[in-house]
């Protein structure tokens, strides 16, 4: 009981910071596009790309959009998330997944009071919906990274904990190294989960730009590696 009211003690912390530095200018502007490669034993195996769209309307809500885009060999897969711009957190989830040639429009959408998730699946000419009970706050691993962007410290030490759909991760930061991406070589502070599945390196100023990105496609043990970065 005194790990679970610590836990939702902690992401309603942490929610609470997100909306207070949301009276700031974004450290990112509309249209920052990352591009990464995505990569798996060192090769390069695909291409993701990272969007921030900005202000959008859904289900008459305010909402930021961010799509997250995965193209490799018999893969692609396109997300169109749609976070409360207060606490990054998502509202509704588009997903567009191809895999070997299989279709699948899948479409999330979350109630972070009620705790569930609604999801609707199209493939095939088939409709399917199951509802996933999850007690909230519910986050997303692209909502959560944007509200570090916004919030974080970057101080060695933050601890995170946050509930995505499927798992409970607690994320660390644990220090600071140099790192090459897009051909240049950057001072980065990297945050890795617990258990240690999500590794994300933030580079060291206040756009804290993900720079690397570790088991965030559905891919396997793959890597985001950024190799080109557009402001808008």
């Amino acid at each position: 009981m005194k790990t679970a009211l610590r836990n939702i003690l902690i992401s309603l912390v942490f929610m609470m910071n997100a909306s207070l530095a949301l009276g700031d200018q974004l450290p990112f502007n509309v249209g920052e596009t990352i591009t990464y490669d995505i990569k798996k034993l060192r090769l390069t195996v695909g291409e993701a790309t990272l969007t921030f769209k900005g202000e959008v309307q859904i289900n008459n809500r305010d909402a930021l959009l961010i799509i997250f885009t995965a193209k490799a060999l018999n893969f692609f897969d396109e997300e169109k998330i749609y976070i409360d711009p207060k606490t990054f957190l998502p509202i509704i989830v588009e997903r567009n997944l191809n895999l070997w040639g299989k279709k699948e429009m899948i479409t999330e959408e979350y109630d972070h009071q009620k705790g569930f998730i609604k999801i609707v699946k199209k493939s095939g000419g088939k409709t399917a919906e199951t509802i996933m009970k999850r007690p909230g706050p519910i986050d997303n691993i692209y909502g959560f990274i944007y509200r570090y962007r916004v919030s974080g410290q970057n101080k060695k030490g933050e601890r995170f904990k946050i509930h995505l759909p499927t798992r409970d991760v607690e994320f660390q930061l644990v220090g600071e190294e140099k790192i090459k991406a897009a051909k240049q070589e950057f001072t980065a502070y990297y945050m890795e989960s617990v258990p240690k599945k999500n590794m994300v390196w933030f580079e060291k100023a206040s756009g804290k730009i993900p720079l690397k990105i570790d088991g965030a496609v559905n891919l396997g043990s793959a890597t985001l590696v950024m190799k080109d970065y557009k402001k808008e």
